[in-house]
């Protein structure tokens, strides 16, 4: 079906950089963002004030339920006649494959994505499940607390950390549309460390090295010219206070948007912790003035037909959030999916979701800009 355009916003493209420091020279030096990343950076910030926020689906276009690389394809769109406005995507082991993911996605596939979705006015979104440096096991092996320090500076493996991040930034400026325009993306990296089951996570290092590993991915990333990338902050559901929130926050000059991973396993507790979450967000967003999301949710199987409208919207639509994104369908692993897909029994209720004012699509997405 397609969807009709639902309100248009008049927006202004910001033509002044935003001032950055790089301490690798030990001096301060304005580092501009891309006129099209802060392009984004205004719609992400705007759009709550419309009480809009875009839906979003992790490797949405690339495989689903029964298929795998199809093209044009996506579940959601097989559901609801449009594709998700907010993409997301992951890097893991492109440091080490050199040209797919960690999920068989090849990099030339998901570079084909990002513009395909850049063009039809959606965002996309980068995590990185990196190896492991120190061990060369993936990145959830969690046997030493020292990786973190050896990849900062001064660390055994520092060099080869700097070169997987050049990789990462090769990437990132070869997603290019046709008349050479970077496309800007939202870089999510570091990711869940209020947590313990990634080598960054919240056992793994001090504050002041997930701090110090945060500015280091950032400077290099500007180093190799970067600058359409914007970056989110996003822990999980862990901290209970604005306090503990920001207890390993980078800093205001390198975090554009700030986050929550949250996921269903007994309806009560998640609704409460993604609450909780939300309202701490709403608090820091506004002293900090940032844009705030849920980078990444969601209920393994759907197996609430109800899900959407009854769980999902009652607790987001309290909240000024720019976007709420669902983790992947996977094709390789039964029963790990959390978006329908057609037959599926929340597939009617995720097209009311769709058809709620309030969400929004790639399709609506032209008329905000």
């Amino acid at each position: 079906m397609m969807k009709i355009p639902r309100f248009i916003v008049t927006m202004m493209i910001v033509g002044t950089g935003l001032a950055g420091c790089s301490s690798r020279q030990n001096n301060e030096t304005e580092i501009t963002k891309t006129s099209e990343a802060q392009a984004m950076l205004k719609t992400l910030k705007s759009l709550p004030a419309q009480h809009k926020f875009m839906f979003g689906h992790h490797d949405d276009p690339v495989y689903g339920i029964g298929w795998d690389g199809d093209e044009n394809r996506s579940d959601v769109k097989d559901v609801c006649g449009d594709y998700p406005a907010m993409m997301s995507f992951d890097l893991g082991r492109m440091e080490i494959f050199g040209d797919k993911t960690l999920d068989n996605v090849k990099l030339d596939r998901i570079r084909k994505e990002v513009v395909a979705q850049y063009e039809r006015g959606g965002m996309s979104s980068f995590s990185w499940h990196v190896d492991n440096p120190l061990t060369g096991k993936d990145s959830w092996d969690v046997t030493d607390s020292t990786v973190v320090k050896s990849v900062l500076p001064g660390g055994v493996n520092h060099d080869k950390f700097l070169g997987w991040l050049d990789k990462i930034a090769g990437f990132m400026n070869s997603i290019q549309t046709a008349d050479g325009v970077k496309v800007p993306v939202l870089f999510r990296p570091w990711h869940e460390h209020t947590g313990s089951w990634f080598w960054w996570g919240q056992n793994l290092c001090t504050a002041a090295d997930y701090k110090a590993l945060w500015r280091m991915t950032y400077e290099r990333m500007q180093e190799n010219g970067a600058t359409q990338l914007l970056y989110a902050y996003s822990p999980g559901t862990e901290p209970k206070d604005s306090t503990a929130y920001l207890e390993r926050y980078p800093g205001d000059d390198i975090v554009d948007l700030i986050g929550v991973d949250a996921y269903q396993f007994d309806r009560e507790a998640y609704v409460q912790s993604l609450d909780n979450a939300l309202r701490i967000m709403e608090q820091v967003g506004k002293a900090h003035q940032k844009a705030i999301a849920v980078t990444e949710t969601g209920y393994e199987t759907i197996p609430d037909s109800l899900w959407w409208t009854q769980t999902l919207m009652p607790v987001v639509e309290k909240y000024p959030v720019s976007y709420v994104l669902v983790w992947r369908n996977a094709r390789e692993r039964e029963n790990h999916y959390y978006a329908p897909y057609p037959g599926h029994p929340s597939a009617a209720d995720f097209v009311n979701f769709y058809n709620d004012p309030r969400t929004l699509f790639a399709g609506d997405m032209k008329t905000i800009k």
